[in-house]
């Protein structure tokens, strides 16, 4: 038992460990924060709209709740100094023929009733304004106007937060691990994408990161050095039909930054691979991106992704997710360097060549028959 709660306590620093050091996670959050920004905070509030769908949903209904129970309270209490500057307040003992600015106004709370009633246009109709203010008049346009404005964006803030992009982000899955394996003859790394839903994204295109530290012949050392991996898919890279899950795969070629790794020594490396989704939400019509990451120690070198798409008897097509990363180990060489060269050996030995050094003499036949 102690053995086991040790290995599950490692195995839980070492996964904390790895997901500090990776820049996007795999659910396509990124691990980076700003120090030292000479920017002032006030530039946030320039751009006053994104920085509101950019917060989370808590602090989101805080301000929700605090703008219209402020504009309420506020107005209260103008409408509290009207009345209280028009002797409309049963402490200044108003004559029988007096008329008040605001009927039925009798205190701050009564004042605040009427406020809330004015700003979402309740109107009961036992509190209302008459003709005596032209203060109260005025005060009742401007908080009418107010209202629509908080009213608007508060709504619309909300609207576009539920609405955004990013949470159709969620409904695509990618692979828990890469594997790298032969296709079509060649070394590639293979990573299995799904769409969860059965609406498509449009003009979708897939394309990767290597993210690594680097040093330049001048001994500059980059950290997070990008370097372009090219996906490819079978059915064409561009305008993909993704209504079943993809096996995108890149191959490991010469211009690979895989070419030089090894079985034996991809866990060594220090890189991270982050591979990208963009498309157009087919509903919407707006972009969203997907985003994750795979480290060393999720890519699988010589495994293959299990099948996962079948047909029933009825004839529809079934995809059983319980294999979306379930791998299969196949024989793989051990580098791309090695195939290489293998290719290389194969392609000599059906061709033939010419020696040039080579010399062919003619050697005549004499008849030395003696009779």
């Amino acid at each position: 038992m102690f053995n086991y709660l040790r290995k599950r306590f490692t195995s839980h620093i070492r996964e904390r460990s790895r997901r500090k050091a990776r820049l996007v996670s795999k659910d396509g959050r990124c691990n980076i924060e700003f120090g030292n920004v000479e920017q002032s905070r006030f530039v946030f509030l320039i751009d006053i709209w994104t920085t509101i769908l950019d917060l989370r949903w808590r602090y989101k209904m805080t301000i929700f709740i605090s703008a219209f129970l402020g504009s309420w309270f506020l107005f209260g209490l103008l409408w509290y100094v009207v009345a209280y500057i028009h002797k409309d307040l049963p402490e200044f003992n108003p004559s029988i023929n007096h008329t008040p600015c605001v009927e039925n106004i009798n205190g701050l709370t009564s004042a605040f009733l009427f406020s809330l009633e004015t700003q979402v246009t309740i109107g009961y109709g036992f509190r209302c304004v008459t003709e005596q203010c032209a203060t109260a008049i005025f005060l009742l346009i401007f908080q009418s106007i107010l209202g629509v404005i908080i009213n608007s964006f508060m709504c619309g803030a909300i609207l576009a937060k539920i609405s955004r992009s990013k949470n159709r982000a969620k409904t695509i899955t990618f692979s828990k691990n890469a594997v790298i394996s032969k296709r079509g003859g060649k070394l590639c790394l293979l990573i299995r994408v799904a769409n969860l839903r059965k609406s498509l994204l449009i003009g979708s295109h897939i394309y990767g990161k290597l993210l690594k530290t680097t040093i330049t012949p001048e001994g500059e050392t980059i950290i997070l050095d990008q370097v372009n991996i090219e996906f490819v898919v079978d059915a064409g890279n561009e305008n993909l039909f993704f209504i079943s899950p993809l096996t995108i795969y890149h191959v490991i070629d010469k211009n690979s930054p895989f070419f030089h790794m090894a079985a034996e020594t991809i866990l060594q490396q220090d890189f991270e691979l982050v591979v990208f989704l963009d498309g157009t939400v087919e509903a919407t019509s707006a972009t969203c991106q997907v985003r994750t990451s795979y480290i060393p120690e999720e890519v699988l070198w010589g495994y293959r992704f299990a099948p996962i798409v079948s047909k029933t008897k009825e004839g529809k097509y079934r995809v059983d997710f319980q294999n979306f990363s379930k791998t299969v180990a196949v024989e793989t060489p051990h580098c791309a360097f090695c195939l290489h060269n293998e290719k290389e050996a194969k392609a000599k030995e059906k061709k033939g060549y010419d020696n040039p050094g080579f010399v062919l003499s003619e050697v005549s036949e004499t008849s030395d028959t003696k009779m």
